[in-house]
Protein backbone atom coordinates (compact mmCIF):
# COMPACT_ATOMS: atom_id res chain seq x y z
CA UNK A 1 0.00 0.00 0.00
CA UNK A 2 3.07 2.39 0.83
CA UNK A 3 4.70 2.16 -2.59
CA UNK A 4 0.94 2.73 -4.15
CA UNK A 5 0.54 5.80 -2.51
CA UNK A 6 4.28 6.85 -2.90
CA UNK A 7 3.67 6.25 -6.92
CA UNK A 8 0.39 8.64 -6.63
CA UNK A 9 2.30 11.35 -5.34
CA UNK A 10 5.32 11.33 -7.84
CA UNK A 11 2.38 11.16 -10.19
CA UNK A 12 1.12 14.15 -8.56
CA UNK A 13 4.73 15.68 -8.87
CA UNK A 14 5.17 14.78 -12.56
CA UNK A 15 1.76 16.91 -13.32
CA UNK A 16 2.89 19.55 -11.35
CA UNK A 17 6.13 19.78 -12.90
CA UNK A 18 5.04 21.08 -16.36
CA UNK A 19 2.84 23.38 -14.94
CA UNK A 20 3.49 27.62 -15.22
CA UNK A 21 5.57 28.45 -12.79
CA UNK A 22 4.78 31.39 -10.43
CA UNK A 23 4.53 32.32 -6.60
CA UNK A 24 3.14 29.21 -5.83
CA UNK A 25 -0.62 30.89 -4.47
CA UNK A 26 -3.34 30.05 -7.41
CA UNK A 27 -1.14 27.83 -9.84
CA UNK A 28 -2.37 24.77 -11.39
CA UNK A 29 0.64 23.05 -9.83
CA UNK A 30 -1.79 23.05 -6.55
CA UNK A 31 -5.09 21.90 -7.55
CA UNK A 32 -4.13 18.05 -8.05
CA UNK A 33 -2.64 18.05 -4.66
CA UNK A 34 -5.51 19.94 -2.98
CA UNK A 35 -7.37 17.06 -4.49
CA UNK A 36 -5.03 14.40 -3.29
CA UNK A 37 -5.11 16.29 -0.21
CA UNK A 38 -9.04 16.02 0.38
CA UNK A 39 -8.89 12.75 -1.16
CA UNK A 40 -7.10 10.34 0.98
CA UNK A 41 -6.92 8.79 3.83
CA UNK A 42 -3.75 7.91 4.57
CA UNK A 43 -1.86 9.94 6.65
CA UNK A 44 1.70 9.77 5.47
CA UNK A 45 0.47 9.91 2.15
CA UNK A 46 -1.58 13.12 3.45
CA UNK A 47 1.95 14.18 5.00
CA UNK A 48 3.81 14.13 1.85
CA UNK A 49 1.01 16.15 0.03
CA UNK A 50 1.11 18.86 2.47
CA UNK A 51 5.27 19.28 2.08
CA UNK A 52 4.73 19.67 -1.37
CA UNK A 53 2.18 21.97 -1.09
CA UNK A 54 4.15 24.04 1.48
CA UNK A 55 7.23 24.09 -1.23
CA UNK A 56 5.59 25.17 -4.04
CA UNK A 57 4.06 27.86 -1.67
CA UNK A 58 7.39 29.01 -0.73
CA UNK A 59 8.61 29.10 -4.56
CA UNK A 60 8.92 32.37 -5.70
CA UNK A 61 10.55 33.32 -9.36
CA UNK A 62 12.36 36.22 -7.82
CA UNK A 63 16.10 34.85 -6.54
CA UNK A 64 15.76 37.94 -4.33
CA UNK A 65 12.92 37.20 -2.80
CA UNK A 66 14.37 33.81 -1.47
CA UNK A 67 17.25 34.91 -0.28
CA UNK A 68 15.22 37.70 2.38
CA UNK A 69 13.15 35.14 2.40
CA UNK A 70 15.15 32.57 3.99
CA UNK A 71 16.96 34.79 6.27
CA UNK A 72 13.66 35.54 7.68
CA UNK A 73 12.67 32.09 8.37
CA UNK A 74 16.21 31.63 9.90
CA UNK A 75 15.43 34.11 12.27
CA UNK A 76 12.22 33.46 12.70
CA UNK A 77 13.50 29.92 14.03
CA UNK A 78 16.21 31.51 16.43
CA UNK A 79 12.87 33.16 17.88
CA UNK A 80 14.09 36.99 16.36
CA UNK A 81 10.89 37.71 15.99
CA UNK A 82 11.94 41.48 15.09
CA UNK A 83 14.63 40.69 12.41
CA UNK A 84 12.44 38.01 10.88
CA UNK A 85 9.96 41.02 10.72
CA UNK A 86 12.16 43.41 9.15
CA UNK A 87 13.07 40.33 6.60
CA UNK A 88 9.49 39.46 5.56
CA UNK A 89 8.15 43.50 5.57
CA UNK A 90 11.18 43.26 2.66
CA UNK A 91 9.73 40.16 1.27
CA UNK A 92 6.33 41.80 0.64
CA UNK A 93 7.59 44.95 -0.65
CA UNK A 94 9.46 42.76 -3.18
CA UNK A 95 6.71 40.81 -3.90
CA UNK A 96 3.25 42.11 -3.08
CA UNK A 97 1.66 38.99 -4.87
CA UNK A 98 3.80 36.23 -2.46
CA UNK A 99 0.93 35.11 -0.13
CA UNK A 100 3.30 33.56 1.74
CA UNK A 101 5.36 36.27 2.41
CA UNK A 102 2.25 37.93 3.72
CA UNK A 103 1.80 34.27 6.19
CA UNK A 104 5.32 34.70 7.20
CA UNK A 105 5.39 38.08 8.34
CA UNK A 106 1.73 37.46 9.88
CA UNK A 107 3.79 34.41 11.87
CA UNK A 108 6.17 37.28 12.98
CA UNK A 109 3.43 39.95 14.25
CA UNK A 110 1.95 37.51 15.73
CA UNK A 111 5.24 36.26 17.87
CA UNK A 112 5.42 40.17 18.78
CA UNK A 113 2.22 40.42 20.20
CA UNK A 114 0.82 42.44 17.23
CA UNK A 115 -2.33 40.62 16.64
CA UNK A 116 -3.98 43.33 13.84
CA UNK A 117 -1.53 43.64 11.96
CA UNK A 118 -0.91 39.65 11.96
CA UNK A 119 -4.76 39.79 11.29
CA UNK A 120 -4.48 41.82 8.70
CA UNK A 121 -1.21 39.87 7.13
CA UNK A 122 -3.16 37.16 7.08
CA UNK A 123 -6.16 38.45 5.36
CA UNK A 124 -3.89 39.27 2.83
CA UNK A 125 -2.41 36.02 2.19
CA UNK A 126 -5.90 34.32 2.03
CA UNK A 127 -6.65 37.39 -0.65
CA UNK A 128 -4.11 35.72 -2.84
CA UNK A 129 -4.67 32.33 -1.54
CA UNK A 130 -7.79 30.98 -0.26
CA UNK A 131 -7.03 27.38 0.47
CA UNK A 132 -3.87 28.36 2.12
CA UNK A 133 -4.59 26.55 5.49
CA UNK A 134 -2.24 27.73 7.15
CA UNK A 135 -3.03 31.25 7.23
CA UNK A 136 -6.45 29.96 8.15
CA UNK A 137 -4.91 28.31 11.17
CA UNK A 138 -3.15 30.88 12.49
CA UNK A 139 -5.83 33.31 11.91
CA UNK A 140 -8.09 30.66 14.16
CA UNK A 141 -5.14 31.56 16.94
CA UNK A 142 -5.03 35.27 16.65
CA UNK A 143 -9.26 35.19 17.10
CA UNK A 144 -8.03 33.08 20.28
CA UNK A 145 -5.48 35.61 21.21
CA UNK A 146 -8.18 38.21 21.20
CA UNK A 147 -11.09 35.96 22.69
CA UNK A 148 -13.06 35.24 19.67
CA UNK A 149 -13.80 31.94 20.07
CA UNK A 150 -16.54 32.49 17.55
CA UNK A 151 -14.58 33.32 15.10
CA UNK A 152 -11.40 31.04 15.84
CA UNK A 153 -14.05 27.65 15.09
CA UNK A 154 -15.13 29.48 11.71
CA UNK A 155 -11.18 29.60 11.00
CA UNK A 156 -10.15 26.29 11.85
CA UNK A 157 -13.53 24.94 10.39
CA UNK A 158 -12.54 26.36 7.14
CA UNK A 159 -8.55 24.81 7.25
CA UNK A 160 -9.83 21.66 8.01
CA UNK A 161 -12.15 21.78 4.88
CA UNK A 162 -8.87 22.27 2.70
CA UNK A 163 -7.12 20.29 4.72
CA UNK A 164 -8.43 17.63 6.85
CA UNK A 165 -5.81 16.14 8.32
CA UNK A 166 -4.77 18.83 10.52
CA UNK A 167 -5.48 16.93 14.08
CA UNK A 168 -4.08 19.45 16.17
CA UNK A 169 -6.52 22.34 14.34
CA UNK A 170 -8.92 19.71 15.07
CA UNK A 171 -8.37 18.94 18.78
CA UNK A 172 -8.39 22.79 18.81
CA UNK A 173 -11.71 23.40 17.70
CA UNK A 174 -13.05 20.35 19.22
CA UNK A 175 -12.27 22.12 22.21
CA UNK A 176 -13.79 25.50 21.17
CA UNK A 177 -16.77 23.52 20.53
CA UNK A 178 -17.24 21.79 24.38
CA UNK A 179 -16.11 24.86 25.97
CA UNK A 180 -18.64 26.95 24.56
CA UNK A 181 -21.79 24.47 24.71
CA UNK A 182 -25.06 26.05 25.19
CA UNK A 183 -23.41 29.30 23.59
CA UNK A 184 -24.24 30.47 20.16
CA UNK A 185 -21.33 29.96 17.94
Amino acid sequence: MAIRHFLSLMTLVLLTVGAPAGAGQGSLRLDPLFQALRATTDAAYAESVEEHIWDLWLDNPNAETIRVMRAGVLSFNSDDYVAALAAFDAVVALDPTYAEGWNKRASAHYMLGHHRAAAEDLRRALSLEPRHFGALTELGLVYLAVDQPAAALRAFEAALAINPHLDKVRQQADVIRRTKVGVAL
